[in-house]
């Protein structure tokens, strides 16, 4: 119990450290996201989304915008059946040319930063799931529940979303969990160190990015 609190204590510092830093060397960024987004189309520069956090806590994760405003109206098609019952997909007719970059570099995750200065989110962890998501949850989905959720993670840096357009949740809530359980049982500041290493050629290939 000790050894796992002063490892918490630990990361929290990792995390408050790195946070502080990339969000003062990357302010440049933020600043051409910010107008890139805002030439494009009228909108909030950043969208908050629900998602289920520590204990299931449901906090406000924050993302740039990468859809249009009015993509709600527009009825654009999507190229499969009931796109509400599955996860991304490829060439969303919803996106911007902006969204479509920052989706690719991943650069739409960047404000998740403030998130994890607030103490909801970590560098490393499970991806804090969509409610929608949530209420498909069998019993040891919840396991994944019991650490913070982080901006990458052990799933992420072993396929990550790559997965065919319209999977079906159930499939990638299953291929998470088995990941993010082996997250849960060998969380270690190495495997963190470790992780963080991975998520960069992740990142830089674009892999599973959409």
């Amino acid at each position: 119990m000790k050894a796992d609190a002063g490892y918490r204590a630990a990361k929290r510092m990792l995390d408050l450290a790195i946070a502080i830093v990339l969000l003062i060397v990357l302010l440049p960024v933020f600043i051409v996201i910010a107008l890139a987004i805002q030439l494009e189309s009228p909108g909030p520069v950043v969208y908050e989304q629900s998602r289920a956090g520590y204990r299931g806590r449901i906090f406000r994760m924050l993302k740039f915008r990468t859809m249009r405003p009015d993509r709600r109206v527009r009825c654009l098609p999507i190229d499969f059946p009931d796109r509400r019952r599955s996860l991304k997909v490829r060439n969303d007719p919803r996106l911007t040319r902006v969204g479509r970059y920052l989706r690719r570099a991943s650069a739409d995750e960047l404000p998740q930063l403030v998130n994890i200065l607030r103490g909801e989110m970590s560098f490393v962890g499970p991806r804090p799931e969509l409610l929608e998501l949530v209420e498909q949850y069998r019993v040891t989905h919840y396991l994944r529940h019991a650490v913070t959720p982080g901006l990458t993670g052990w799933w992420q840096v072993h396929g990550r979303c790559a997965r065919r357009d319209g999977c079906d949740p159930q499939e990638d809530l299953t291929t998470k969990l088995v990941d993010d359980q082996y997250y849960i049982a060998h969380r270690s500041l190495r495997l963190d160190l470790r992780i963080l290493l991975l998520t960069v050629p992740v990142v830089l290939r674009g892999h599973g990015a959409m």
